[in-house]
């Protein structure tokens, strides 16, 4: 099951499968979303989805039941 993947603000769009890794997808896509740990502990990969939930991109996969997923990447300047 393909799931549409947007990443905003530089609106770059990508298809991705249902439990495939956020910062797999990202990568594919493009789209830098910094990392620390790997483990969601030092929230440096926060992105927040558009419904406002606040997720980490590193602990987070594609989830089932959507057809899109809208990610806004914050611009953190000491990651």
């Amino acid at each position: 099951m393909s799931v549409r993947i947007r990443f905003l603000p530089d609106d770059v769009t990508v298809d991705a499968e249902v439990g495939e890794a956020l910062l797999d997808v990202a990568e594919r896509a493009g789209v830098f979303i910094p990392t620390g740990c790997l483990m969601g502990s030092c929230h440096a990969c926060t992105v927040e989805l558009d419904d406002g939930e606040i997720i980490r991109a590193c602990i987070t996969a594609v989830p089932i039941g959507r057809d899109e997923l809208v990610v806004h990447l914050f611009s953190d300047p000491s990651w």
